[in-house]
């Protein structure tokens, strides 16, 4: 076998890795499906999944040669206090299995972390996963409208086939859609690609009525084509012509803007984020000892009194405590300042995006403390911001030397 073809096969289970990874991560709460789905199946397909993906990771590096990063470094540490809070609260089995799910997953990224060297391989494992899923859902929306644009959900699409949430469907879309916009203006795809790859997710984003993907894509990306402004005269045009557009927008079509962000919902409650405010207050007056105010209460659903709570922070704080949120924070501000000082290239502007939109939709989406595809997209964002691997030096070529004629050997001097 060829070096060639043994790279490509390594390759091909880095991805299919990455996939399962992916699959994990969907969960398996959402929308009633056409063919329903129960949730022990669901759940083990997910997790199924998950030891799949560490089992062929470490095929793959059976030495177990990681690189360096802070990032999953940080990540393991997050594990103490998601330990200590499940074990001495006694959270219950759910809890230990929640932290067992963590562990694997971070394993899985340290025997990942191998191939991260700085290029946008796994940006493209992310965009392909991704995409899958939403040709998922646009396969439902075709074989059952109904099904998918229930009135459970005020008529936003949801996962017909697979149970999957509006807000889940949005962020999806939102983060291949802003991935492949910079592709493309860093010239590693063709229009034509990006077409099909941006054209139907953003009809998609526009079905679910996601306040939050639609912010976190618009803010998220200006930033990441802000970054690449002074190297790259393809940014330069698009950021003039999307301030152009944006005010143009801004100005004619403000009404229809406006219905849209409201989704029929009174202003009430738009300001109180959908009924979310009131569960954040609740959590945060409710009285908690020294040990919860340090390491939480252990990993859960990432709800409160039944109701989601919706804020990654606030999530961390009720699960993990401040001992979680410290170190939430600082995998944020890490990533966030080691791309600030890295010089402008593609892959910054891909891990700008990344970091700013989870940042963005922290506030009012869960997923920065436990499994998730938040944590997916920062992983992407360590990938994009490590150092190029190290090539080792051409071995010097072997070269004979001639013996010496017998007279050149004596050591007489005459």
């Amino acid at each position: 076998m060829s070096a060639n073809s043994g790279t490509d096969h390594t390759a091909k289970i880095v991805g299919t890795v990455w996939g399962l990874l992916v699959l994990n991560t969907l969960g398996s709460a959402g929308a009633v499906t056409i063919v329903p789905l129960p949730r022990s199946l669901i759940q083990m397909v997910t997790m199924g999944s998950l030891v799949a993906a560490f089992a062929l990771a470490l095929l793959v590096n059976p030495r177990v040669r990681v690189r360096a990063s802070a990032y999953v470094f940080l990540l393991t540490l997050l594990l103490v206090p998601s330990l200590i809070s499940s074990v001495d609260q006694g959270a219950g089995f759910g809890a230990l299995f929640r932290c067992t799910r963590l562990a694997l997953f971070v394993g899985t990224l340290w025997l990942l972390s191998r191939w991260w060297d700085g290029g946008t391989t796994f940006v493209r494992h992310h965009i392909r996963m991704y995409f899958a899923v939403l040709a998922s859902v646009a396969a439902g929306l075709a074989v059952s409208p109904g099904t998918a644009l229930p009135d459970l959900y005020g008529g936003r699409l949801v996962g017909a086939l697979w149970p999957l949430t509006p807000p889940q469907i949005g962020q999806y879309a939102a983060v291949i859609i802003g991935l492949t916009v910079l592709l493309l203006l860093g010239r590693r795809t063709d229009r034509t690609s990006a077409a099909v790859v941006v054209v139907p997710s953003l009809f998609l984003l526009a079905l679910t009525h996601t306040r939050t993907a639609t912010l976190g894509l618009i803010i998220a990306l200006v930033l990441a084509i802000t970054s690449l402004v002074l190297t790259s005269a393809a940014a330069r045009r698009v950021f003039s012509w999307t301030v152009l557009c944006g005010a143009v927008a801004a100005v004619g079509f403000s009404s229809a803007l406006q219905a849209w962000f409201l989704r029929g919902q009174s202003q009430e409650n738009f300001a109180s984020l959908t009924g979310r405010a009131k569960v954040w207050h609740a959590l945060l007056a409710a009285p908690r000892t020294t040990t919860e105010h340090l390491f939480g209460t252990g990993l859960g659903d990432k709800s409160f009194g039944g109701l989601p709570i919706d804020n990654s922070w606030l999530a961390v704080y009720n699960e993990q405590g401040v001992t979680g949120i410290v170190l939430v924070a600082a995998i944020i501000v890490v990533l966030g300042g080691v791309a600030l000082l890295r010089p402008p290239s593609l892959s910054r502007a891909c891990a700008i995006f990344l970091i700013s939109y989870c940042a963005i939709a922290s506030y009012t989406e869960a997923g920065l403390g436990d499994a998730s595809p938040y944590l997916l997209h920062l992983a992407v964002a360590a990938s994009l911001l490590a150092a190029p691997a190290e090539t080792a030096p051409p071995a010097a070529p072997d070269v004979r030397r001639r013996p010496a004629p017998r007279w050149a050997r004596t050591t007489e001097v005459t």
